[in-house]
């Protein structure tokens, strides 16, 4: 009975999830009016709520545990209360960004609920921390006006903050990335990477003249020297690939982005001669299935993972995703991809992909420059991470040891991401505000000069008359 209710909802997940995908991209286009947006808002949550109950029913199923059913209903509550609180107190968000993260985020609670059960209720007590303290940073973006102001703060406290780990951090994998304080691990590159867009938005705000940009550049290579230091090589190539899109895009000259990728190369070859665990990286990536037993043991056990799961998946608790070694964070892919099948896990990178679209969108519609640096450099950062993760599990690239966003375990990460994902509410809020703004001046302007018009008009006739 059990095979018969696994096999029955994976095909039923695997429709829902696709259809979900489908509505992600049917909003973008252009003959679609408010009125038809917002029902695909609707059918995408249904959606939602309907996955997540179908994959607990299942868990249920495979383990009659009863803090299962306890676990479910939490979970829907906050997911209700996310998705409702965002649309009452912010009339005019982004329902695809709110919408893609509650569905992130019950992906990532249904995997973590079958990996760890332990582990997701860790996840599930940080993600309602950390949607309660980042609810209200849409208003504060969106009202603040002394962001591009606090420049040079951005900076001083990100590389004292690195400076610290560097110096006193733990070490993980090889890596100094965190530290913990009362009995918590904060991995403070996650949120500094923020304070970084706000940096270097700021530096190119005020000016994108060669001087301003060999200081800002200076500073872009402090922290990313930091995060090499420390080892934290995902980390490093995420702020320097940030930052080489953000000065692209703000000077425009292809020099500059070529010197800096060819600098990137020469700094990736001197890490592979420096640094023991990037040689092993590097190895375990060419042929891991040679060093299968040491080196390659991880990425082998995705592979295996991904290649079992074939279109449709294992089905939930089918599969052996444990076997993959720290799977519940930088593997999680591989996981969703065994059990839950490849066609789900193409449709959770077109989800991640619409996104990204959508921050960039959202990028290119502001009217304030800083803003649409900070949008374009949040966005790249989302991305460029969720690249980072994939290309790592599916051998396309060496591991770097990225979570997934909102869907692997950590709590730095998954706070970070809230974070990320209210900053671009933010920003889409002042856009709307902005939009609102120029569409009054435009009929105030269109109404004066009517009235010009008429009263030219009138003028021209009296003189007529006379």
């Amino acid at each position: 009975m059990l095979n018969l209710i696994t096999e029955i909802s994976k095909y039923l997940l695997i429709f829902l999830f696709a259809f979900y995908t489908y509505e992600c991209f049917a909003v973008f286009r252009k003959k679609y009016g408010n009125y038809e947006r917002e029902k695909i808002y609707k059918r995408q949550m249904a959606c939602v709520y309907l996955i997540h109950l179908d994959a607990f029913l299942v868990i249920f199923a495979a383990t009659l545990d009863i803090q299962v059913i306890g676990m479910y209903l939490m979970q829907l509550i906050f997911l209700l209360s996310l998705h409702f609180g965002y649309t009452m107190v912010y009339k005019n968000s982004n329902e695809l960004v709110l919408n893609n993260m509650c569905m992130l985020l019950t992906v990532g609670f249904i995997i973590l609920t079958r990996l760890n059960f332990e582990r997701a209720t860790k996840q599930f007590v940080i993600a309602v921390i950390s949607a309660a303290a980042t609810f209200f940073i849409p208003f504060i973006i969106k009202r603040a006006k002394a962001l591009r102001k606090l420049t040079w703060l951005y900076a001083g406290v990100g590389i004292a903050l690195l400076g610290i780990v560097a110096v006193a951090g733990a070490v993980s994998y090889g890596a100094k990335i965190s530290f913990t304080f009362g009995g918590i691990t904060i991995q403070p590159s996650e949120f500094i990477k923020i304070l970084y867009v706000f940096f270097v938005a700021g530096m190119f705000y005020e000016s994108t003249e060669f001087t301003q940009v060999v200081k800002t550049t200076i500073m872009a290579a402090l922290h990313v020297l930091i995060l090499v230091v420390s080892k934290d090589l995902g980390g490093a190539l995420i702020f320097f690939v940030v930052y080489l899109v953000m000065l692209y895009v703000a000077t425009k000259k292809v020099l500059y982005f070529a010197g800096g990728f060819a600098a990137g190369g020469a700094a990736a070859f001197v890490a592979y001669k420096i640094f023991r665990h990037v040689r092993v990286r590097v190895v375990a990536w060419k042929n891991p299935l040679g060093v299968i037993d040491n080196e390659g043991y991880q990425i082998c056990q995705s592979l295996f993972a991904i290649g079992t799961g074939g279109w449709f998946g294992m089905g939930l608790y089918k599969g052996v995703p444990n076997t993959i070694p720290v799977v519940e964070q930088d593997f999680v892919f591989s996981a969703i991809a065994e059990e839950l099948g490849g066609i789900f896990a193409l449709c959770l990178i077109l989800i991640c992909v619409s996104c990204f679209l959508m921050f960039f969108n959202i990028a290119m519609q502001m009217k304030d420059v800083y803003y649409k640096y900070v949008a374009l450099g949040l966005g790249t950062v989302y991305g460029f991470q969720v690249f980072l993760t994939l290309g790592g599990v599916t051998k396309f690239i060496p591991s770097t040891g990225v979570t997934l966003p909102f869907v692997s375990y950590g709590g730095s990460s998954l706070l970070s991401t809230f974070i990320i994902f209210a900053i671009i509410q933010g920003l889409y809020l002042k856009k709307e505000d902005e939009g609102e703004i120029h569409e009054k001046r435009d009929k105030e302007s269109q109404k004066r000069s009517r009235k010009k018009k008429i009263a030219e008009t009138k003028f021209d006739g009296k003189i007529e008359e006379f």
